[in-house]
């Protein structure tokens, strides 16, 4: 899929919002990437994994591991092209944790899966736990990178769209955006 399809993909399911957004992060944005309306359809979720999955496919994972809840669904479906296993990682008392009986086995080649990136921090948590594990982390994988390739992990990373979205920080708004009701659509 090119980057032009994966964006139609949004747009055409409602899932590309305009306004203004308070991101995971803390940042604000005039542009939200609601994965969730996206990934409703199961022939999208097939094609984005499929586009995703081809561009991991050489890294030899073994496992793919995701932060919930965003990267859940697709994570889910890289893993099954690949056809290697998933597992996730989930909120617990504010963190992520590995739990529900999964196990990383020491050098267990691990790619990590998330829907958004722009900052990074539930990627960098699922890298720590991997690391925390043993595991090999042998690349990232996301769906969306509004960071246009500036947020770094030190392995192979790669998405269906890159773009460079304007964040700014809550008292650092321009005063069209702060003329907007602010909308925090996203997971906690």
């Amino acid at each position: 899929m090119t980057e032009t399809e994966v964006l139609q993909s949004f747009r055409d399911s409602g899932a590309l919002l305009e306004g203004h957004f308070i991101l995971r992060s803390g940042l604000h944005s005039r542009q939200y990437f609601q994965c969730a309306l996206a990934l409703q359809q199961m022939p999208t979720v097939e094609r984005l994994g499929a586009a995703l999955a081809a561009k991991v496919a050489g890294l030899g994972a073994v496992t793919v591991v995701a932060p919930a809840m965003g990267g859940l669904v697709l994570g889910q479906e890289v893993a099954r092209q690949l056809r290697v296993r998933f597992i996730f990682v989930e909120k617990e008392e504010g963190r992520l944790v590995l739990r529900r009986g999964f196990k990383i086995q020491p050098g267990e080649k691990i790619l990590v899966v998330e829907d958004v990136v722009t900052k990074g921090g539930r990627v960098q948590e699922t890298i720590d736990i991997v690391n925390a594990h043993g595991g090999s982390l042998v690349g990232i994988a996301m769906l969306v990178d509004r960071s246009g390739g500036g947020v770094k992990f030190g392995v192979p990373t790669h998405s269906l769209l890159a773009l460079n979205v304007e964040t700014f920080d809550g008292d650092k708004l321009p005063p069209d955006l702060a003329a907007i009701p602010v909308q925090k659509p996203g997971s906690k």
